[in-house]
């Protein structure tokens, strides 16, 4: 299976990274504009829309047009897992529903005395990879292109707003 990584060292602590990464604002935020980024609903755990924090259970919907191209794409992820603990946090989602077979997607954030490391890890399958074999697995370069070009923005645009 397929897997993109990122790293990135914000020079803020990692509480305020923490916080900035729970929220949706900071999704919105973060998503490159080229995207076409639209949130349409969140769900929190509770069953409460719009929650303030994105914990445990909280459902997202959006939708996203790239560089304003072809359909509206829809994709729901819950978020499975969240974590913190002296010295690191971590959050999970998973896509439920979207343009990949798989999509699980682990934020990770490291305290290095005033600085945060912040790690993306995501293992995905791409549309369609189970029923086309070794044809599917020639696209994984390509993937990972637009995995960089998103993941780059999105590691810089948390040090412009934290930084």
């Amino acid at each position: 299976m397929p897997l993109y990584e990122r790293e990135t060292t914000v020079r803020v602590p990692l509480e305020e990274v923490w916080e900035f990464h729970s929220r949706l604002s900071g999704l919105e935020a973060l998503t490159p504009d080229w995207m076409g980024l639209r949130v349409e609903r969140v769900i929190g755990p509770d069953g409460e829309p719009d929650p303030d924090r994105l914990e445990a259970g909280s459902e997202v919907d959006l939708s996203m047009r790239p560089f304003g191209v072809g359909p509206r794409q829809h994709w729901t992820s819950i978020i499975t897992e969240r974590e913190r603990d002296e010295g690191m946090a971590y959050f999970r989602d998973e896509m439920v529903h979207g343009p990949f077979d798989r999509w699980v997607h682990t934020h990770a954030f490291y305290a290095d005395g005033d600085e945060t490391v912040l790690r993306d890890h995501v293992d995905y399958e791409l549309p369609l990879s189970r029923r086309l074999g070794g044809i599917a697995d020639a696209t994984v370069p390509i993937s990972q292109a637009g995995f960089e070009a998103m993941f780059r923005q999105r590691h810089r645009a948390t040090k412009e707003h934290l930084e």
